[in-house]
């Protein structure tokens, strides 16, 4: 079981899923303990595994959302850009970079755990038969960027680990398909979240998925939203999290799905939620990538559900 740690600098009140950059300084060299950078961006998918091997923090390894934290989405266009790995294949991913089921991973992005999240989720995901395993994962608050901001020291090494030993299952009931998708949207119990930035939401804007708008019923979530401000990138507390969702209809809702373009930024509302108490979670992880390809599925514009 992690420590929990406390931080009262401005907004941040950390619980296991979150360690502090003064925690992360403290326990670099820990032999439990393993860094991810998961630096990724949308447009530009070769750029954060550049900006890892320029600079990163001390002894972190690099995860591609793309090539270590997605399978490759089949030619026949029926999933969204992120399929989920399967069960062997992240098992192996995670042995390569020295992580057993025991490790304490702490994941971070420069996104405010846009990206990072994904890995946060997948490790749960993954380890459905050790429920302490499943705590064994953590996001450093406010990312690479509350690190640099601190003067903290950068690395251009890559460190080399033991391999690790790791065993997944997954945990279906964490994920929503297509099919179950389609009878949440008539679902009046269900909140439906779409974490994507306003615009892509309101179909303004659609950079890379076949259609613009959003799934009918969807609420907009984005993610910029947990964090205390464009300038600091660390979570609201619990209880401005739970106010957050709450006024998108959580505390009424029997169960919380969250979906974004591919099934990567959406975890980071799922974080949040976490964070927030809520755990009646699951991930749409095809999401909009995956229901806009189906033509004959419903599209919304505008900033109302329906």
């Amino acid at each position: 079981m992690l420590e929990i740690t406390f931080s009262f600098e401005l907004c941040t009140f950390n619980l296991n899923p979150l360690v502090t950059t003064s925690w992360l300084a403290e326990h670099l060299n820990d032999e439990n303990v393993r860094i991810i950078d998961t630096r990724w961006y949308l447009l530009q998918p070769t750029k954060g595994a550049s900006d890892y091997h320029n600079a990163h923090i001390p002894n972190a390894l690099y995860l591609s959302v793309d090539q270590h934290l997605a399978a490759r989405p089949l030619s026949d266009a029926k999933t969204g850009r992120h399929p989920l790995p399967d069960a062997d294949t992240f098992a192996e991913t995670m042995m390569r970079a020295g992580i057993s089921n025991s490790t304490h991973v702490v994941v971070y992005d420069d996104a405010g755990g846009a990206n990072a999240a994904r890995l946060w989720w997948l490790l749960r995901y993954f380890s459905s038969e050790d429920p302490l395993a499943q705590e064994n994962v953590s996001l450093l608050d406010g990312g690479l960027s509350q690190w640099v901001a601190e003067g903290r020291p950068l690395s251009g090494e890559t460190p080399i680990f033991p391999r690790g030993t790791f065993h997944a299952r997954a945990n279906p009931h964490m994920v929503v398909t297509k099919a179950e998708m389609i009878a949440l949207t008539r679902n009046a119990h269900a909140l439906i979240l779409d974490a994507r930035a306003p615009e892509r939401y309101r179909g303004e804007t659609e950079p890379i998925d076949a259609r613009a708008g959003h799934i009918p019923g969807a609420k907009n979530a984005p993610v910029a939203g947990n964090l205390c401000s464009a300038q600091d990138a660390r979570f609201l507390n619990a209880a401005e999290l739970q106010a957050r969702y709450d006024a998108l209809g959580a505390n009424g809702a029997d169960e919380i799905v969250a979906y974004c373009g591919s099934g990567v930024n959406a975890a980071a509302d799922l974080f949040a939620l976490h964070l927030a108490g809520y755990h009646n979670t699951r991930l749409y992880a095809g999401s909009f990538s995956e229901w806009s390809r189906d033509a004959d599925l419903p599209i919304v514009t505008g900033s109302a559900p329906y």
